[in-house]
C-alpha cells in the first residue's frame, strides 16, 4: 500500500535573519477567539523568548491563525524547536481544557484517527495544523518593516477593526508608544547576534 509522502517545510536556520512565521489551527477552525485561548499564545511566545534566547519583533492573533515576526538571538538555532515552543503549550493547555469542561464534541473534532500496522487505530489530538506552517527568512531592514506592517493590517483587513492599533491582540499598539499591551517586543535594530 502506498502512503502519501510527508509535506515537508524548508526552513533555512541562518543567524542573525529574522522568521516571519505563520502557523494556523486544525481545519482553520476559530479556536483563537477566546481570551483564554489568545493568553496561551501569548504565554508560549513569553517561554519561547525566554527559555530559547528569541526576540519576538511583531505578531498578530487572529481568529484562526497566528503571525509572529522572530529571531533568534543564538547562532546555533533549529527552527522546528521554536515552532515546537509556540504550538505545543497551546495545544496541550486546549486538550486540558476540553477535557475539564467535558467538551466531547470538540475533542472529536480536533483529533485525527490513524490506522496502527496491526489493525488498530491511534486517535491524535490537533489544536494546529500539522507541520511547520509558513516559515519565511527576513534579512533586511525594509523588509523587516515590510513584514511588521502586513502583521499588523492583518485585523484591519479582515475588517476585525478599522486601524490596527484598535485589535489588542497584536504587537501594533505597542510599536504606536501604548503601554497596556498584551508582551512587550524587542526592537528589531537595538539587537546583536549573541555567539
Amino acid at each position: 500500500m502506498k502512503t502519501k509522502p510527508r509535506k515537508t517545510r524548508t526552513s533555512w536556520n541562518e543567524p542573525g535573519q529574522a522568521h516571519f512565521v505563520t502557523y494556523s489551527t486544525f481545519n482553520q477552525y476559530p479556536l483563537l477567539t477566546k481570551p483564554r485561548t489568545r493568553q496561551w499564545v501569548l504565554e508560549a511566545m513569553e517561554s519561547v523568548r525566554l527559555n530559547q534566547d528569541v526576540a519576538i519583533w511583531a505578531y498578530v492573533i487572529m481568529p484562526e491563525h497566528v503571525h509572529v515576526l522572530i529571531c533568534p538571538r543564538r547562532s546555533n538555532y533549529e527552527m522546528r524547536q521554536i515552532l515546537a515552543g509556540l504550538k505545543r503549550p497551546v495545544s496541550k493547555n486546549a486538550r486540558a481544557y476540553l477535557e475539564d469542561i467535558g467538551s466531547n464534541d470538540w475533542l472529536k473534532r480536533l483529533s485525527t484517527v490513524r490506522r496502527r500496522a496491526n489493525g488498530g487505530t491511534h486517535s491524535q489530538f490537533r489544536f494546529w495544523l500539522p507541520g511547520g506552517g509558513f516559515d519565511k527568512n527576513i534579512s533586511s531592514e525594509r523588509s523587516v518593516r515590510e513584514v511588521v506592517e502586513y502583521i499588523h493590517q492583518n485585523p484591519v483587513r479582515r475588517g476585525l477593526c478599522d486601524v490596527s492599533v484598535d485589535w489588542r491582540w497584536s504587537s501594533a499598539g505597542f510599536w504606536d508608544g501604548m503601554t497596556d499591551v498584551p508582551i512587550l517586543m524587542d526592537h528589531p535594530f537595538d539587537f546583536s547576534l549573541t555567539v
